[in-house]
């Protein structure tokens, strides 16, 4: 038996033991069995023995599970409305401070002023499984339409603990391969938001060859449940395409070939921990993993989406106040409404002339209210210290990829010297990091709107990336 399966059963013994005394036997423990929710929560919160909070806990987790869903909204709501900070303890703690500036006083502020929920949700931790269910009720939580000030406090309190609970201290790094049990197999199909897997025979391509790798994290209390997880291809050189590193029939090579591993699949697993950052370490622990075994390797890159830009450019070319794009580079974009342009050579050609120097915009200049990169993937990779290395035309034709990004898949280049400094210009100036070719670009997008065509630089362009990272669009 491992030492987490131990621990859980020895949790439920004791919770079990717990119910025993509190929810059978005399008329005093018939009370709890006829309580409503929120006064086993107020018991909870009273409670002093381990084994009757843990029964509480238990019984109150299990009584949520079986809600529906207006009942679960209610149950949410009462969290908020009636578990928030004792305003009477907070008032007077306000009071001390202002005449008493002591660190005794802070203290005591600073526990008046936390939420009751938050304790209510660290007892209702103890419960078995406790950890899962918790995730499971933000992730009901998160799925709720209220956008009220109440469901913003409860969510700053889950993620609060969370960010606690889930810290990278806690959670453990395992490689994902063909010989890792059906049941984490399963959950890599089901959980892989990227690229989606058709089958068992798509995930044998993607673990069982010498030339791929898949790591995860996992966390003591979701044992067989993983957080997080990245597929890697090692590779001769960058792929612009993801057919290049998917497509069936692919040419395989030892992994001691490899001159470049490519993360071409990020998955966040748990809905519920949405927001609680795991990506960052899982890229920098597989790197340094990577570097260890296999010293060969010596650029690690990813294949990633950009899954805001058509959004993006459906606005720039619905506005006419804006004069990104001249009217030229509006005609030609008109092609895109055309769901068989790619397979036009010259049409592909004209848009890739007019739609690379908006996409170097996309990612170099356009920025978020709060003065962030526009794209969700941006964000996380360039927020990591990646440079943006590639801006790859028509690198995914699938159906998911041509509806978010017209084809459009990016390079982000994670070299180790520099990630401190790449991160430090994004955080401290609001600047992305990018190659040459990519400032070249945007260099374009500045003489179309001057009134230029564009057409020289899209090959010079080409010729760029392609010495510098060994590809090409194919």
């Amino acid at each position: 038996m491992s030492e987490a399966s131990f621990f859980t059963d020895m949790l439920q013994s004791i919770t079990d033991r717990g119910r025993q005394l509190l929810f059978s036997g005399s008329r005093a423990t018939q009370v709890a069995a006829k309580a409503d929710l929120q006064t086993l929560c107020e018991m909870l919160l009273s409670s002093r023995g381990e084994a009757s909070g843990m029964a509480l806990a238990a019984e109150i987790l299990d009584r949520w599970g079986a809600l529906d869903s207006e009942g679960a909204q209610a149950f949410l709501h009462m969290l908020h409305e009636k578990f928030g900070p004792d305003t009477t303890k907070l008032d007077q703690a306000i009071e001390n401070y202002r005449t008493d500036k002591s660190s005794a006083a802070v203290i005591a502020l600073h526990q008046a002023a936390e939420p009751r929920r938050q304790e209510l949700l660290r007892r209702l931790n103890h419960a078995p499984n406790g950890t899962a269910k918790l995730v499971r009720m933000r992730e009901q939580l998160l799925a709720s339409k209220d956008q009220s000030e109440g469901y913003h406090a409860l969510d700053a309190d889950f993620t609060h603990l969370f960010g606690s609970w889930f810290n990278r201290g806690f959670l453990t790094l395992r490689p994902i391969d063909w010989t890792t049990p059906a049941y984490i197999l399963e959950k890599i199909i089901k959980y892989e938001a990227v690229h989606e897997i058709a089958g068992w025979e798509e995930l044998r391509r993607r673990l069982a060859p010498a030339d791929r790798r898949c790591f995860a994290f996992f966390h003591p209390r979701l044992v067989d449940e993983p957080l997080v997880f990245v597929e890697v291809a090692l590779t001769r050189s960058v792929p612009s395409a993801i057919g290049d590193v998917l497509v069936e029939g692919r040419e395989q090579i030892n992994a001691d070939e490899a001159t470049t591993a490519v993360f071409y699949s990020i998955s966040n697993c748990q809905d519920g921990l949405r927001g609680i950052s795991f990506g960052n370490f899982l890229i920098k622990q597989v790197v340094e993993d990577l570097r260890r075994d296999l010293p060969g390797l010596k650029n690690f890159v990813t294949l990633s989406p950009v899954p805001g830009f058509t959004r993006w450019l459906a606005k720039a070319r619905a506005s006419t106040a804006d004069r990104l794009l001249p009217e030229a580079a509006r005609e030609t974009l008109m092609a895109l409404d055309d769901p068989n342009w790619p397979d036009d050579e010259k049409t592909a050609t004209e848009v890739e002339r007019v739609l690379l120097p908006l996409a170097a915009r996309y990612f170099l200049t356009e920025r978020t209210p709060e003065g962030r990169p526009v794209d969700p993937v941006a964000r996380f990779h360039l927020g990591n210290g990646a440079r943006l290395e590639r801006l790859n035309f028509l690198g995914d034709r699938s159906a998911k990829a041509m509806q978010q990004a017209h084809g459009l898949m990016v390079n982000y280049l994670y070299k180790l010297d520099d990630i401190v400094a790449n991160h430090e210009a994004l955080a401290q100036r609001g600047e992305v990091i990018a190659s040459p070719a990519v400032k070249n670009l945007l260099g374009q997008n500045d003489e179309s709107r001057r009134g230029g065509n564009g057409q020289q630089g899209s090959r010079p362009f080409q010729q760029i990336v392609n010495s510098t990272l060994g590809g090409g669009r194919k």
